[in-house]
C-alpha cells in the first residue's frame, strides 16, 4: 500500500503544482492584456497599470476567459475603439503562449 500511497501524493503534488502555474501564468496574461488594451484606450503610465490590475481582477468573476474576454471588448467598444473579437482572442492566446514559458523559467 504504501507504493500506491507515494504515487497518490505524487500525483497530488504535480496536480496542485500544474494548477498553480496555471494561475500564475493566466494572471500574468491578464496584466498583458490589460496593458495591450490600456495602449489601445488611450492610458499610460498609473493609469493602464490601474486598467491592467481590472482586467486581472475580471477573470475572479467566473471560471474560464471570458469574464475578461468580455471586460476588455465592451470597454473597447465604450470608448469608440474597434478591434474583432478574432484579434483579442488572438492576441489573448499570444500572450497565454508567452506568459506560460515566462512561468515555466521562473
Amino acid at each position: 500500500m504504501t507504493q500506491f500511497d507515494n504515487r497518490r501524493e505524487a500525483f497530488e503534488n504535480k496536480f496542485a503544482h500544474d494548477a498553480d502555474l496555471r494561475f500564475k501564468a493566466t494572471a500574468r496574461r491578464n496584466r498583458a492584456l490589460g496593458l495591450w488594451a490600456a495602449g489601445l484606450l488611450g492610458k499610460t503610465g498609473a493609469e493602464a497599470e490601474a486598467y491592467a490590475k481590472s482586467v486581472v481582477m475580471a477573470d475572479f468573476e467566473e471560471a474560464g476567459e471570458g469574464d475578461v474576454f468580455r471586460k476588455v471588448k465592451t470597454d473597447l467598444e465604450a470608448a469608440g475603439v474597434a478591434v474583432p473579437d478574432e484579434a483579442i482572442r488572438e492576441t489573448m492566446n499570444d500572450l497565454m503562449e508567452k506568459a506560460v514559458q515566462e512561468v515555466m523559467t521562473e
